[in-house]
C-alpha cells in the first residue's frame, strides 16, 4: 500500500513518528544457480508472501518438498530451519511446519496504532473518512504497488482527531491482493493500521525521514496553513500477503 500521514507539528511538545502501517515488497526467487537450500527457502517465502499459506496453516512437509525440488531431505531441513530462525514458520515434530502468527512488533521495530496512542493519553480518537473507494493505479503507483497501470488499488483519505483536534491526514492506496476486504471496513470503527496488521502482519520494514509542506486539501482538513510544515516519514514495509507496497509520512502528537 502507499500512504501519507501529514500531521501538524505542535509548538512547545515534541512529535514522535506516527503508527506507520504496513506495506509489501515482492519477493522474487532466486535465480538460477542458487544454491538448492535457497530455491526451496525462496519458494517457501513468496508462498507466505502471497498469503498461499495463512499463519496457522500446515505448509508442505520436507518428503513433498523433497519431491518437488529434487533435493535432499537435508537441504530442505536447512531451508525450513532459517525460515524458523527468521520467525516465518513454526515447526512441531512428528506434525510438520506452519506459517507462523506474525508478531506486530519487530527486535528494531514496533508498529503504532495512532488509535491506541491517542486512547493510552487518556485522550479520545475519532476518526472522519473522506474517500473510500476502489481506483486505477497511476504508472507511479502500480510501479510501487507492483502492479500494472490501470490496475484496481483501493484508496482511502482518513482524518483522525485528538480530543477533537485534527491530528492526522493519512491518505492510503492498498493493493487488493493484500486485503481484499478493505473497502468494507468501517474506518470510524478502527484504523487501517490496526486492520492491516490483523489480515496482513508486517515482517520487515525500511524508515526515510522526510519533511514537507501541507498541500491545499491536507491545510483544509487539518485546519492549518496551507504550506505549513509537516514533519514524517516514508516507509516502505514488507507484508506476508504479497504485492502490498506502502510509503507513510506523518508524526503525531
Amino acid at each position: 500500500m502507499v500512504i501519507k500521514n501529514a500531521t501538524p507539528a505542535r509548538r512547545g511538545r515534541p512529535t514522535s513518528i506516527a503508527a506507520a502501517t504496513p506495506t509489501v515488497v515482492t519477493i522474487t526467487s532466486a535465480g538460477r544457480g542458487a544454491a538448492p537450500y535457497t530455491r526451496v527457502k525462496e519458494y517457501l517465502k513468496a508462498g507466505l508472501a502471497q498469503a498461499r499459506w495463512r499463519p496457522g496453516e500446515l505448509m508442505p512437509s520436507e518428503a513433498e518438498l523433497v519431491a518437488q525440488f529434487a533435493v535432499s531431505r537435508m537441504t530442505v531441513n536447512r531451508a525450513l530451519r532459517e525460515l524458523l530462525a527468521e520467525g516465518l514458520v513454526k515447526r512441531i515434530q512428528g506434525v510438520g511446519t506452519f506459517a507462523a502468527e506474525l508478531q506486530h512488533v519487530s527486535s528494531t521495530l514496533t508498529i503504532r496504532n495512532l488509535q491506541e496512542e491517542i486512547a493510552a493519553r487518556g485522550h479520545r480518537h475519532h476518526a472522519e473518512v473522506v474517500v473510500q473507494r476502489q481506483e486505477s493505479a497511476t504508472l507511479g503507483l502500480a510501479e510501487q504497488l507492483g502492479l500494472n497501470e490501470g490496475d484496481p488499488v483501493f484508496h482511502t483519505l482518513i482524518v483522525h482527531f485528538d480530543n477533537g483536534l485534527a491530528l492526522q491526514c493519512e491518505d492510503r492506496y492498498v493493493n487488493p491482493a493484500a486485503a481484499p476486504h478493505y473497502l468494507g471496513v468501517d474506518f470510524t470503527q478502527t484504523t487501517p493500521t490496526r486492520y492491516l496488521l490483523d489480515v496482513a502482519p508486517l515482517w520487515d520494514a525500511q524508515y526515510n525521514i522526510t519533511a514537507s509542506t501541507a498541500t491545499a486539501q491536507e491545510a483544509e482538513l487539518l485546519g492549518i496553513t496551507p504550506g505549513a510544515a509537516l514533519p514524517g516519514d516514508r516507509a516502505p514495509n514488507h507484508l506476508r500477503p504479497g504485492a502490498d507496497h506502502a510509503g507513510a509520512a506523518g508524526t503525531s502528537g
